[in-house]
């Protein structure tokens, strides 16, 4: 057993942990992430106290030592005490054995080598002993420190035998590999390669939570790439997949949108930390290899990809089993507009394409031009100086417009009510196409987002249509 001193573990609640398992007698360890994590120097609120013994009964010696509630999780022998800084889980040593047709383990008391062993990566098999003995001591079996070290992400056990037992390990490859920087060990790719298709009988709830983890770490295009390289993102998003390549006809070439989305994400990430903001950009080219065309005169165009990249994004969200409410109207909505901005900015803007824009992206405005920014990737010094300076002016010009005109949110000054009692009507397609033509009226700037102009122009519209005022 390969032991090595470390720090002083000075967090309270490990202490009292520590001192209840010498009054009782019983063997405990730190494990996995959080010890990882302690390595590295980085925050970790989730602690993983490994018992040797069972983890439930020690949890609830825990709970009464520091008058705290324990939730119990049996089917995973595990239980788990909150505290207002850690969320602290407890589970018995015990050791794995797998059906070839499921990830789902036969599990058996172990010891504290048999746990360690049947963790993913060496990274998450360190230990740090709690027992008086050897005290804040790391047990180190499978050469997790030096991986650390050499930033090398790669099983303790054979890699076959670990990602066929467990294909979601395949994707926590790619995943660990973004979160941390490190790279994936070569021998663990090759296998990776030959079990990616394995990864078809993990349920699509656990693999969206993976895909969120790289989506919301610094450098997500690290996971991505992993993902790629190993096979997996051609299975479970081949729409990104498919934006790779670069096509060349009479020598016109366009970008590789696959690199240039990541770089996307990437810049995205630097800007801000949500995560449906992040899929957004993710998501925002998909419709370009079904839009792509060449023109002789113009080259290669993408007319309309940002419409029918919304349409997919439907299919993605269903195949996903991602939530099917607000967070993917959001990201079919700014999907949809992800070129509008842009546009602005290399025209003369109008007040009326502002208040357009305005009025479609809602509340969504600012990510919208979040996402508008982090999608200039051109390595151009003067160029990405151009058309930052250019999204400056749209944000000033969407300031002024939306100050004057307060089309954010945008609700017709006439409502469908008044229209009904001044013309005494009935439900009817009359009253939607007023409201239509004074919102039409406000966002052309014919007339100002007021009461009173409004209810004139309701009025000269239902005269045109025939409707007689009730008197």
């Amino acid at each position: 057993m390969n032991k090595l001193s470390t720090q002083n573990i000075n967090i309270s609640i490990i202490n009292l942990i520590s001192d209840v398992a010498v009054k009782e007698n019983i063997e405990i360890y730190l494990v996995g992430g959080f010890v990882r994590d302690l390595i590295l120097q980085r925050k970790s609120k989730d602690i993983d106290v490994l018992v040797i013994g069972n983890g439930i009964d020690f949890a609830n010696v825990v709970a009464k030592k520091t008058n705290g509630k324990i939730q119990v999780f049996k089917n995973f022998g595990t239980a788990m005490l909150k505290t207002k800084d850690y969320e602290i889980e407890f589970v018995g040593a015990r050791k794995e054995s797998y059906n070839s047709d499921s990830r789902k383990p036969i599990i058996e008391e172990g010891s504290l080598e048999d746990d360690l062993s049947r963790r993913d990566f060496t990274i998450n098999t360190l230990a740090i002993s709690l027992n008086r003995n050897n005290y804040g001591e790391i047990v180190d079996l499978f050469d997790g420190i030096n991986d650390i070290k050499r930033k090398i992400i790669k099983t303790p056990k054979d890699p076959q035998v670990t990602f066929h037992d467990d294909p979601l390990r395949m994707f926590r490859a790619a995943r660990f590999a973004s979160q941390l920087n490190f790279k994936i060990d070569k021998e663990n790719i090759d296998f990776i390669k030959k079990e990616k298709n394995r990864i078809n009988i993990i349920s699509k709830e656990r693999i969206n939570v993976e895909v969120n983890k790289i989506l919301m770490s610094d450098k997500p295009s690290i996971g991505f790439k992993a993902l790629n390289e190993t096979g997996l993102l051609n299975i479970i998003l081949p729409e990104i997949y498919d934006l790779h390549g670069v096509d060349e006809i009479e020598g016109k070439k366009h970008k590789d949108n696959f690199h240039h989305t990541l770089k996307v994400v990437d810049n995205i990430c630097e800007k801000t930390n949500k995560m449906w903001l992040r899929w957004v950009a993710l998501l925002h080219d998909i419709g370009k290899p079904r839009t792509k065309k060449f023109h002789k005169k113009i080259g290669w165009t993408f007319h309309g990809h940002e419409y029918v990249g919304a349409k997919m994004v439907d299919r993605i969200f269903k195949r996903l089993k991602l939530p099917l409410n607000d967070k993917l109207s959001y990201v079919k909505k700014l999907v949809s507009l992800s070129s509008r901005p842009i546009v602005l900015s290399l025209e003369s803007i109008t007040d009326s394409a502002v208040r357009r824009l305005i009025y479609d992206a809602g509340e969504d405005i600012d990510d919208l031009l979040t996402l508008c920014e982090a999608d200039i990737t051109t390595k151009n010094e003067y160029l990405q100086k151009k058309y930052l300076n250019n999204f400056k002016i749209v944000r000033e010009k969407i300031k002024l417009v939306e100050e004057r005109d307060h089309i954010r949110n945008f609700q017709p000054p006439v409502s469908g009510e008044e229209i009904m009692n001044y013309f005494n009507l009935k439900p009817c397609k009359e009253i939607g196409i007023i409201k239509d033509f004074i919102k039409e009226s406000i966002l052309n700037g014919d007339i100002t987002n007021s009461y009173d102009e409004a209810k004139e122009l309701m009025i000269k519209k239902g005269k045109t249509l025939g409707l007689s005022v009730n008197e």
